[in-house]
């Protein structure tokens, strides 16, 4: 990867790296608890080589909870959250991903974007560093907000297993 803005995940370790050359720093992530793999349906988190291709919550309140990338008009709460046992909760930012390798990650039943993979927020009672996800990067709601601010759009991302 030759971008000087770059993300790398490591899916064993289960974090996120990210590389510009003003800011560094790793966080702690949650990959899919189904593992890695490309195929649609599969709920499995892609590898390979991804770019971020569009980015929603703009300063949004860190609370927000999003479907369909459409910013909801209720806030997210642990009262809210204990109603909704099995929702995958998507909070504060979205970071779209759209795959680079056609067959890989790309077009037809492998399409990153077309699987709706994103990196974003999760509530904070979700655990980090062990995977449980649906097939997204899950982050906590402060550690995306920094992420989305220092990242622009087109930044390569690398999703590997070590």
């Amino acid at each position: 990867m030759c971008s000087v803005v770059q993300i790398i995940i490591n899916i064993s370790q289960q974090t996120l790296t990210f590389r510009s050359p003003d800011f560094n720093k790793t966080y702690l992530i949650s990959s899919a608890e189904k593992g890695t793999g490309q195929a649609l349906g599969s709920n499995c988190t892609p590898l390979g080589r991804h770019l971020v291709k569009s980015k929603f919550g703009h300063c949004a309140n860190p609370a927000t909870a999003f479907v369909g990338r459409e910013p909801q008009k209720f806030l997210y709460s642990e009262e809210l959250a204990s109603k909704s046992i099995s929702k995958d909760w998507i909070l504060a930012r979205i970071l779209w991903l759209s795959g680079c390798e056609p067959g890989l990650n790309r077009l037809g039943d492998v399409d990153t974007m077309r699987r709706y993979i994103y990196i974003h927020g999760t509530p904070d009672s979700e655990p980090m560093g062990v995977p449980m996800s649906h097939g997204c990067i899950r982050m906590r709601v402060n550690d995306v907000i920094e992420l989305f601010e220092h990242t622009p759009l087109y930044t390569q991302v690398l999703i590997n297993e070590e």
